[in-house]
């Protein structure tokens, strides 16, 4: 008997990635046979990192994970989802105002496809205020945000911003 591949996909613009993303990265690995993780250009938001540096930084943060994909589409995810044989959407909240936000995303998900489930898991308390936009914003004043994000990613965001100290 042909066991089913459990296949989601988190996706995100993830600029940079951080250790709450790892979080959810990490658990949601243990659940899915194959992870994707979808890396995604948001028109809305002026990146710090091209497309090209996220999936690099991506892969060194993840390469210890053996059933990650890291991929990228343009349109809708449920489409890609649907095109790739991928039932379930993962998605991490840190908080009230994600909760709304994520519900809204998974009812028109569902509208849009029956056949995609999302799960939703909440980040690890010590992660809950971190955010990528946050993350830039304290950086440009010199804070300190080395338990906030992986190691590789500090070095690049120092090299990025000039405070390679």
């Amino acid at each position: 008997m042909n066991k089913k591949i459990r296949k989601a996909i988190f996706a995100g613009s993830f600029d940079p990635i951080t250790n709450g993303h790892l979080d959810i990265i990490c658990r949601a690995s243990k659940i899915f046979d194959e992870l994707q993780i979808g890396v995604l250009h948001n028109p809305n938001k002026k990146g710090m990192f091209t497309f090209e540096e996220r999936v690099e930084l991506i892969e060194k943060c993840t390469n210890h994970l053996d059933n990650i994909k890291i991929v990228s589409f343009n349109g809708l995810l449920v489409n890609y989802c649907e095109e790739h044989g991928i039932d379930t959407l993962v998605r991490g909240i840190r908080n009230g105002t994600d909760v709304e936000y994520e519900l809204q995303m998974a009812h028109m998900n569902k509208e849009l496809n029956p056949n995609i489930e999302t799960v939703i898991l909440a980040t690890n308390p010590k992660y809950s205020f971190i955010s990528s936009s946050l993350i830039k914003e304290v950086l440009n004043f010199d804070a300190d945000i080395k338990n906030l994000v992986p190691e590789v990613v500090l070095e690049e965001l120092k090299r990025k911003t000039n405070r390679g100290k």
